[in-house]
Protein backbone atom coordinates (compact mmCIF):
# COMPACT_ATOMS: atom_id res chain seq x y z
CA UNK A 1 0.00 0.00 0.00
CA UNK A 2 1.21 2.93 -1.26
CA UNK A 3 1.62 6.56 1.40
CA UNK A 4 -1.22 7.90 -1.07
CA UNK A 5 -3.60 5.45 -0.05
CA UNK A 6 -2.96 5.04 3.31
CA UNK A 7 -4.06 8.30 4.06
CA UNK A 8 -2.31 11.70 5.11
CA UNK A 9 0.18 11.14 8.03
CA UNK A 10 -0.41 12.07 11.52
CA UNK A 11 1.72 14.81 13.14
CA UNK A 12 4.17 13.47 15.72
CA UNK A 13 3.08 13.74 19.29
CA UNK A 14 4.31 17.01 21.08
CA UNK A 15 6.80 15.85 24.36
CA UNK A 16 4.91 15.89 27.51
CA UNK A 17 6.13 18.55 29.59
CA UNK A 18 9.12 17.81 32.07
CA UNK A 19 8.11 17.88 35.71
CA UNK A 20 9.36 20.70 37.47
CA UNK A 21 12.00 19.82 39.33
CA UNK A 22 12.88 20.17 43.49
CA UNK A 23 15.42 23.00 43.10
CA UNK A 24 13.05 24.71 40.90
CA UNK A 25 9.82 24.46 43.41
CA UNK A 26 12.34 25.78 46.02
CA UNK A 27 13.17 29.16 43.96
CA UNK A 28 9.67 29.53 42.68
CA UNK A 29 8.62 29.38 46.47
CA UNK A 30 11.34 31.87 47.88
CA UNK A 31 10.10 34.28 45.16
CA UNK A 32 6.90 34.32 46.14
CA UNK A 33 7.54 34.59 50.07
CA UNK A 34 10.33 37.62 49.31
CA UNK A 35 7.42 40.49 48.95
CA UNK A 36 6.08 39.40 52.45
CA UNK A 37 9.71 39.24 53.96
CA UNK A 38 10.16 42.73 52.98
CA UNK A 39 7.32 43.73 54.66
CA UNK A 40 8.44 42.19 57.80
CA UNK A 41 10.08 45.00 59.11
CA UNK A 42 7.50 47.87 58.28
CA UNK A 43 5.16 44.72 59.93
CA UNK A 44 7.19 44.37 63.62
CA UNK A 45 7.48 48.68 63.53
CA UNK A 46 3.48 49.31 63.38
CA UNK A 47 2.88 46.33 65.61
CA UNK A 48 5.41 47.51 68.26
CA UNK A 49 4.91 51.32 67.65
CA UNK A 50 1.25 51.74 66.98
CA UNK A 51 -0.87 49.12 67.25
CA UNK A 52 0.32 47.85 70.87
CA UNK A 53 0.29 51.61 72.24
CA UNK A 54 -3.59 52.05 70.55
CA UNK A 55 -4.38 48.68 72.53
CA UNK A 56 -2.91 50.07 75.77
CA UNK A 57 -4.72 53.37 75.22
CA UNK A 58 -8.07 51.72 75.05
CA UNK A 59 -7.51 49.70 77.76
CA UNK A 60 -6.30 52.22 79.64
CA UNK A 61 -10.20 54.05 78.56
CA UNK A 62 -12.31 51.78 80.41
CA UNK A 63 -10.28 52.07 83.25
CA UNK A 64 -11.25 53.79 86.87
CA UNK A 65 -9.45 54.54 89.86
CA UNK A 66 -6.72 57.04 90.81
CA UNK A 67 -3.30 57.21 90.26
CA UNK A 68 -2.51 56.44 94.17
CA UNK A 69 -4.56 53.52 94.55
CA UNK A 70 -4.16 52.44 90.98
CA UNK A 71 -6.25 51.79 87.80
CA UNK A 72 -7.97 48.80 86.76
CA UNK A 73 -10.06 47.29 83.90
CA UNK A 74 -13.57 47.96 84.60
CA UNK A 75 -14.91 48.55 81.27
CA UNK A 76 -16.65 51.78 82.48
CA UNK A 77 -17.21 53.14 78.78
CA UNK A 78 -19.14 56.27 80.51
CA UNK A 79 -15.78 57.51 80.44
CA UNK A 80 -16.09 58.20 77.12
CA UNK A 81 -19.54 60.09 77.27
CA UNK A 82 -18.66 62.07 80.14
CA UNK A 83 -15.37 63.07 78.43
CA UNK A 84 -17.19 64.26 75.02
CA UNK A 85 -19.87 66.47 76.90
CA UNK A 86 -17.78 68.46 79.16
CA UNK A 87 -14.80 69.02 76.33
CA UNK A 88 -17.33 69.33 73.24
CA UNK A 89 -16.16 72.82 73.12
CA UNK A 90 -12.60 71.83 72.69
CA UNK A 91 -13.48 69.43 69.83
CA UNK A 92 -15.46 72.23 68.12
CA UNK A 93 -12.66 74.77 68.09
CA UNK A 94 -10.06 72.35 67.14
CA UNK A 95 -12.03 71.59 63.68
CA UNK A 96 -12.59 74.90 63.24
CA UNK A 97 -9.23 76.56 63.75
CA UNK A 98 -7.87 73.58 62.13
CA UNK A 99 -9.74 73.78 59.12
CA UNK A 100 -9.28 77.95 58.70
CA UNK A 101 -5.33 76.93 59.03
CA UNK A 102 -6.21 73.95 56.44
CA UNK A 103 -8.16 76.67 53.73
CA UNK A 104 -5.57 79.16 54.37
CA UNK A 105 -2.42 76.95 53.55
CA UNK A 106 -4.50 75.97 50.40
CA UNK A 107 -5.28 79.90 49.46
CA UNK A 108 -1.27 80.78 50.29
CA UNK A 109 0.20 77.32 48.92
CA UNK A 110 -1.26 77.06 45.67
CA UNK A 111 -0.01 79.53 43.57
CA UNK A 112 3.15 78.90 45.14
CA UNK A 113 3.16 75.86 44.17
CA UNK A 114 1.72 76.35 40.44
CA UNK A 115 4.64 79.04 40.40
CA UNK A 116 7.51 76.56 41.52
CA UNK A 117 5.71 74.26 39.10
CA UNK A 118 5.58 76.00 36.04
CA UNK A 119 7.19 79.51 36.64
CA UNK A 120 10.05 79.04 38.22
CA UNK A 121 12.60 77.84 35.75
CA UNK A 122 16.25 77.03 37.15
CA UNK A 123 15.02 78.92 40.23
CA UNK A 124 13.06 75.74 41.28
CA UNK A 125 15.27 73.70 43.08
CA UNK A 126 16.12 76.94 45.33
CA UNK A 127 12.86 77.65 45.71
CA UNK A 128 11.71 73.81 46.83
CA UNK A 129 14.84 74.33 49.60
CA UNK A 130 13.29 77.60 50.75
CA UNK A 131 10.38 75.96 51.21
CA UNK A 132 11.27 72.95 53.47
CA UNK A 133 13.78 75.11 55.11
CA UNK A 134 12.08 75.59 58.39
CA UNK A 135 11.51 72.04 58.70
CA UNK A 136 15.46 72.31 59.60
CA UNK A 137 14.40 74.09 62.72
CA UNK A 138 12.28 72.95 65.76
CA UNK A 139 8.90 72.94 65.71
CA UNK A 140 8.90 74.61 69.15
CA UNK A 141 11.71 77.51 68.07
CA UNK A 142 9.01 78.37 65.12
CA UNK A 143 5.94 78.75 67.72
CA UNK A 144 8.36 80.95 69.67
CA UNK A 145 9.76 82.91 67.13
CA UNK A 146 5.97 83.88 66.03
CA UNK A 147 5.06 84.70 69.68
CA UNK A 148 7.81 87.17 68.84
CA UNK A 149 6.21 88.78 65.71
CA UNK A 150 3.23 89.30 67.14
CA UNK A 151 4.05 91.05 70.05
CA UNK A 152 1.58 93.75 71.61
CA UNK A 153 4.33 96.14 70.89
CA UNK A 154 6.29 94.71 67.72
CA UNK A 155 5.99 96.11 64.35
CA UNK A 156 3.46 94.08 62.98
CA UNK A 157 0.95 95.14 65.45
CA UNK A 158 1.62 98.34 65.58
CA UNK A 159 1.81 98.34 61.34
CA UNK A 160 -2.04 96.40 61.89
CA UNK A 161 -3.02 99.01 63.95
CA UNK A 162 -2.26 101.87 61.99
CA UNK A 163 -4.09 100.49 58.90
CA UNK A 164 -6.92 100.29 61.85
CA UNK A 165 -6.97 96.32 60.44
CA UNK A 166 -7.46 95.24 64.15
CA UNK A 167 -10.54 97.15 64.52
CA UNK A 168 -12.01 94.71 62.19
CA UNK A 169 -10.67 91.66 63.11
CA UNK A 170 -11.64 92.68 67.20
CA UNK A 171 -15.20 93.56 65.52
CA UNK A 172 -15.40 90.08 63.78
CA UNK A 173 -14.07 88.51 67.45
CA UNK A 174 -11.00 86.89 66.26
CA UNK A 175 -8.77 89.72 68.11
CA UNK A 176 -8.98 91.46 71.30
CA UNK A 177 -8.39 95.47 71.27
CA UNK A 178 -5.01 96.09 69.95
CA UNK A 179 -3.42 93.03 70.59
CA UNK A 180 -3.33 89.88 68.55
CA UNK A 181 -1.79 87.15 70.86
CA UNK A 182 -3.80 84.85 72.86
CA UNK A 183 -6.50 85.44 70.28
CA UNK A 184 -7.76 82.90 67.71
CA UNK A 185 -6.07 85.14 65.26
CA UNK A 186 -2.50 84.16 66.13
CA UNK A 187 -3.28 80.82 67.09
CA UNK A 188 -4.84 80.00 63.01
CA UNK A 189 -1.62 82.06 62.12
CA UNK A 190 0.60 79.78 64.26
CA UNK A 191 -1.09 76.62 62.30
CA UNK A 192 -1.33 78.08 58.65
CA UNK A 193 2.41 78.60 59.15
CA UNK A 194 3.71 75.81 60.58
CA UNK A 195 1.51 73.13 58.48
CA UNK A 196 2.08 74.96 55.20
CA UNK A 197 4.67 73.32 53.89
CA UNK A 198 2.66 69.93 54.35
CA UNK A 199 0.33 71.88 51.79
CA UNK A 200 2.94 72.82 49.14
CA UNK A 201 5.07 69.74 48.58
CA UNK A 202 2.13 67.53 47.47
CA UNK A 203 0.71 70.49 45.80
CA UNK A 204 3.93 70.87 43.74
CA UNK A 205 4.41 67.18 42.86
CA UNK A 206 1.07 67.17 41.68
CA UNK A 207 1.14 70.12 39.66
CA UNK A 208 4.72 69.02 37.82
CA UNK A 209 3.43 66.11 36.49
CA UNK A 210 0.50 68.04 34.67
CA UNK A 211 1.57 67.72 30.88
CA UNK A 212 2.39 71.91 29.39
CA UNK A 213 1.18 70.39 25.87
CA UNK A 214 -2.42 70.50 27.38
CA UNK A 215 -2.31 73.94 28.49
CA UNK A 216 -0.75 74.92 24.49
CA UNK A 217 -3.77 72.67 23.33
CA UNK A 218 -6.06 74.54 25.38
CA UNK A 219 -4.78 77.91 24.25
CA UNK A 220 -4.78 76.56 20.75
CA UNK A 221 -8.59 76.27 21.24
CA UNK A 222 -8.91 80.17 22.50
CA UNK A 223 -9.32 78.99 25.92
CA UNK A 224 -8.65 81.97 28.21
CA UNK A 225 -6.11 81.46 31.32
CA UNK A 226 -8.85 81.29 33.32
CA UNK A 227 -10.48 78.51 32.16
CA UNK A 228 -7.74 76.39 31.74
CA UNK A 229 -6.90 77.08 34.94
CA UNK A 230 -10.31 75.75 35.60
CA UNK A 231 -10.58 72.89 33.08
CA UNK A 232 -7.40 71.53 33.02
CA UNK A 233 -4.87 72.30 35.91
CA UNK A 234 -6.92 72.07 38.88
CA UNK A 235 -8.58 69.11 37.91
CA UNK A 236 -5.62 67.53 37.31
CA UNK A 237 -4.23 68.63 40.63
CA UNK A 238 -6.75 67.68 42.49
CA UNK A 239 -4.73 64.57 43.97
CA UNK A 240 -2.28 67.16 45.50
CA UNK A 241 -4.85 69.37 47.06
CA UNK A 242 -6.48 66.11 48.61
CA UNK A 243 -3.51 64.83 50.32
CA UNK A 244 -1.90 68.56 50.91
CA UNK A 245 -5.34 68.76 52.79
CA UNK A 246 -5.14 65.71 54.73
CA UNK A 247 -1.56 66.06 55.83
CA UNK A 248 -2.41 69.66 56.53
CA UNK A 249 -5.51 68.79 58.31
CA UNK A 250 -5.00 66.04 60.44
CA UNK A 251 -2.30 66.88 62.80
CA UNK A 252 -3.01 70.66 63.04
CA UNK A 253 -6.56 69.23 64.80
CA UNK A 254 -4.61 67.25 67.42
CA UNK A 255 -2.10 70.32 67.79
CA UNK A 256 -1.52 72.24 71.00
CA UNK A 257 1.46 73.83 70.55
CA UNK A 258 0.27 77.21 68.82
CA UNK A 259 -2.46 76.95 71.21
CA UNK A 260 -0.30 76.68 74.26
CA UNK A 261 1.74 79.99 73.11
CA UNK A 262 0.09 81.97 70.84
CA UNK A 263 -3.27 81.08 72.58
CA UNK A 264 -5.36 81.97 75.94
CA UNK A 265 -7.53 79.44 77.98
CA UNK A 266 -9.93 80.54 75.83
CA UNK A 267 -8.28 79.13 72.50
CA UNK A 268 -7.44 75.81 74.01
CA UNK A 269 -7.82 72.80 71.68
CA UNK A 270 -8.48 69.38 72.16
CA UNK A 271 -4.73 68.81 72.20
CA UNK A 272 -4.05 70.88 75.44
CA UNK A 273 -7.23 69.17 77.12
CA UNK A 274 -5.37 65.74 76.38
CA UNK A 275 -1.76 66.88 77.29
CA UNK A 276 -3.32 68.46 80.78
CA UNK A 277 -5.16 65.20 81.62
CA UNK A 278 -1.73 62.79 80.67
CA UNK A 279 1.05 65.30 82.61
CA UNK A 280 -0.97 67.53 84.70
CA UNK A 281 -4.31 66.21 86.44
CA UNK A 282 -2.93 62.36 85.89
CA UNK A 283 -6.65 61.39 84.81
CA UNK A 284 -5.12 58.59 82.35
CA UNK A 285 -8.97 57.01 81.61
CA UNK A 286 -10.46 60.45 80.26
CA UNK A 287 -7.40 61.28 78.71
CA UNK A 288 -7.11 58.19 76.71
CA UNK A 289 -11.06 58.47 75.68
CA UNK A 290 -10.39 61.97 74.71
CA UNK A 291 -7.69 60.63 72.26
CA UNK A 292 -9.76 57.81 70.91
CA UNK A 293 -12.23 60.27 70.25
CA UNK A 294 -10.85 62.65 68.23
CA UNK A 295 -8.79 59.73 66.09
CA UNK A 296 -12.80 58.65 65.59
CA UNK A 297 -13.83 62.29 64.93
CA UNK A 298 -10.72 63.13 62.40
CA UNK A 299 -11.43 59.87 60.42
CA UNK A 300 -15.03 60.52 59.71
CA UNK A 301 -14.25 63.48 58.38
CA UNK A 302 -11.35 62.46 56.33
CA UNK A 303 -13.23 59.73 55.24
CA UNK A 304 -16.40 62.33 54.36
CA UNK A 305 -14.30 64.69 52.75
CA UNK A 306 -12.25 61.85 50.57
CA UNK A 307 -15.83 60.55 49.18
CA UNK A 308 -16.49 64.02 48.49
CA UNK A 309 -13.79 64.76 46.50
CA UNK A 310 -14.04 62.05 44.64
CA UNK A 311 -10.34 61.30 43.63
CA UNK A 312 -9.10 57.90 43.02
CA UNK A 313 -5.26 58.61 43.76
CA UNK A 314 -3.90 60.91 46.65
CA UNK A 315 -0.05 61.02 44.69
Amino acid sequence: MTAAAAGPLSPPAAPAPAEPGKAQRRAAARRRRVPYLLLLAGVAWLLVFFVAPLVYQASTSVQTGTLEDGFKVTWHFATYWDALTEYWPHFVRSLVYSGIATVLCLVIGYPLAYTIAFRAGRWRNLVLILVIAPFFTSFLIRTLAWETILADQGPVVSFLNDLHVLDVTSWLGITEGDRVLATPLAVVCGLTYNFLPFMILPLYTSLERVDGRLHEAAGDLYATPFTVFRKVTFPLSMPGVVAGTLLTFIPASGDYINAELLGSTNQQMIGNVIESQFLRVLDYPTAAALSFILMAVILAVVTLYIRRAGTEELV
